[in-house]
């Protein structure tokens, strides 16, 4: 927790998470989806309030936990690097994006909808991954490997199981272009918010 009190973005975003997460999942259910992203409403009702209002909605315990941890472990070093306002501007960028890939690809679908953080997330961790590629990352908080190797193989899995729920016409489940979004998003957004990031990429691959 003293790792919190240098990084007061990251505090607040866990601590709205939790809150309204468990409110809605425990006292008003029926408020999931009204304030969850559905492109189709999105695009063609122009609810554009579900692009951010779906970020801090998860659909069980689990779901917000492992998100939370996620943003624990990840958070503080992103915000005392970048500053509190770019952090900001990183985490919600990259929800913005994901939610953007999502809404582009299920537009005509009315039945689609989803929720949670992971696509800001995910543009966290992989803007990590750009400062510090070499850092032993736990996957599953047991598998050892590398920031950068996780990269590749998070981007590859994201776009295979996008096509196989695609060809499988599934409507739920988890949103994996929204994690692809949101990583994307992550990395530009670092790119821009530091413009040293490329370079320190560079040398820490060997390159620069």
């Amino acid at each position: 927790m003293e790792t919190l009190a240098y990084a007061p973005v990251t505090f607040a975003l866990l601590v709205v998470n939790v809150v309204v997460s468990l409110f809605v999942l425990l006292a008003r259910p029926d408020l999931m989806g009204r304030f969850s992203l559905r492109p189709y409403a999105v695009v063609h009702e122009r609810d554009y309030e579900r692009l951010l209002t779906s970020g801090f909605l998860h659909v069980g315990i689990g779901h917000l936990l492992f998100n939370m941890m996620t943003l624990f472990f990840f958070g503080p070093y992103l915000e005392e690097l970048l500053g509190p306002l770019k952090f900001a501007a990183l985490y919600f960028g990259s929800e913005l994006a994901a939610n953007a890939l999502s809404v582009y690809l299920h537009r005509n679908r009315q039945e689609y909808s989803a929720v949670g953080a992971s696509g800001a997330i995910s543009g966290v961790v992989f803007a990590f991954c750009l400062f510090e590629p070499w850092a032993k990352l736990y996957v599953f908080f047991a598998i050892p490997m590398p920031a950068i190797v996780f990269a590749v193989v998070y981007v590859a899995g994201s776009i295979y199981a996008m096509r196989q729920s695609r060809s499988a016409g599934l409507t739920g489940g988890i949103a994996h272009e929204a994690h692809l979004g949101g990583a994307v998003g992550g990395v530009l957004l670092a790119l821009v918010l530091e413009p040293r990031a490329l370079g320190i990429f560079l040398s820490q691959i060997g390159i620069g």
